[in-house]
């Protein structure tokens, strides 16, 4: 699993959130999508890399910025595990 960070500019509501989801949703093979207009950041949760260049094209299609994207190994946390 891979963990994408895109911090973007021009989000100021909930409707705005919403928005980046839906375009990250319908754009890419994702598991999980987040966004915050607090913290201007989206975080995906996909199985496989998402190239950046196509990440920017999609933001820039709903007429936010992308600022910085940076992506990072994600491994869901477990309350109990086995040695």
């Amino acid at each position: 699993m891979r963990k994408i960070t895109v911090k973007t500019e021009g989000m100021m509501c909930p409707m705005c959130e919403s928005h980046i989801c839906d375009v990250f949703r319908k754009s890419f093979p994702v598991r999980k999508v987040t966004a915050s207009r607090r913290t201007g950041e989206a975080v995906i949760l996909a199985d496989q890399p998402i190239c950046k260049d196509a990440l920017n094209k999609a933001v820039d299609s709903t007429g936010y910025k992308v600022l910085q994207i940076s992506e990072e190994p994600w491994q869901k946390r477990r309350l109990f595990h086995r040695s």
